[in-house]
């Protein structure tokens, strides 16, 4: 490949890249937290349930290959949240690696048990009943319920139970999530572009850098603060919602034609440049 076809390859990648992480910026904005609510409410129902001390549930990061425990209910589950393992660490990383459910009635006496995380917790439980959480035929967390306050132990019983809520939790992360790893698939997607060669990794990688590096700042031209405002009027009534419709679209053509006289006014300009 050429060095001017590399570099007209890496200019079109550009603006392609800075299209699609727009994209998935405004879509995360305008999803809000939405989807941790839902989370929320899957661990708030799953303690009430079972009257346990307490239900959490923790996330696979891919980026940080760590679980990540995100959201948790009861009087003992708050200090779980934030903290993260090794996806082989612990009661939530054997069921995270293996898929397997697991119901444990003398948790410090299993070998699995990460007594120094729940030591971080300030919580040691007796019982505990964990399930995997499983999106697309791949295990994305773990729900674990701890110490029912009417029992010893979790019944067989209870670990379907547990399953089923584990399966609304798993559900709503695939419906709402914006895909964490977006920059890494679009740097696959880029490296395969260069075919008959050995995929330029680096080169690919840097592409993405350059496309995603401002879309976590704030910007000076308002797009964010906008798509924060949207998200807000979700709730809004349809003839509401019809009114901002039409309100976004005359802007959008307003600002599509100004967009063109600039481009048409600067000296020398190329409409196919990315600057």
């Amino acid at each position: 490949m050429s060095a001017d076809r590399r570099r007209r390859l890496e200019r079109d990648a550009l603006s392609l890249l800075e299209a699609i992480a727009v994209r998935a910026e405004a879509g995360r904005r305008l999803q809000g937290d939405s989807g941790r609510a839902v989370l929320r409410s899957v661990v708030e129902a799953t303690a009430a349930l079972f009257d346990a001390e307490a239900a959490s549930i923790a996330l696979y990061d891919a980026a940080s290959d760590r679980l990540v425990f995100e959201v948790a209910a009861g009087v003992q589950g708050q200090g779980v949240i934030g903290l993260s393992i090794s996806p082989d660490q612990g009661i939530a990383g054997y069921v995270f690696r293996t898929g397997q459910a697991l119901a444990l009635s003398d948790v410090e006496r299993d070998p699995r048990f990460g007594r120094a995380v729940a030591e971080q917790t300030a919580y040691l439980p007796r019982s505990i009943v964990a399930v995997p959480l499983v999106s697309d035929e791949r295990t994305i967390g773990v729900l674990e319920v701890l110490d029912k306050r009417s029992a010893a132990s979790f019944s067989l019983r209870d670990i379907e139970l547990a399953a089923i809520f584990a399966r609304q939790a798993a559900t709503a992360i695939s419906a709402t999530r914006v895909e964490r790893d977006v920059a890494s698939l679009i740097a696959s997607s880029l490296r395969a572009l260069a075919a008959g060669e050995e995929p330029r990794t680096a080169a690919a990688e840097a592409i993405v850098a350059a496309a995603t590096a401002d879309l976590g700042r704030d910007d000076e031209s308002g797009l964010w603060a906008l798509a924060d405002a949207i998200a807000r009027v979700r709730t809004a009534d349809p003839a509401q919602l019809e009114l901002v419709t039409d309100i976004l679209d005359a802007l959008g053509r307003r600002a599509g034609r100004d967009t063109r006289r600039r481009r048409r006014a600067r000296p020398g300009s190329d409409a196919g440049e990315v600057r």
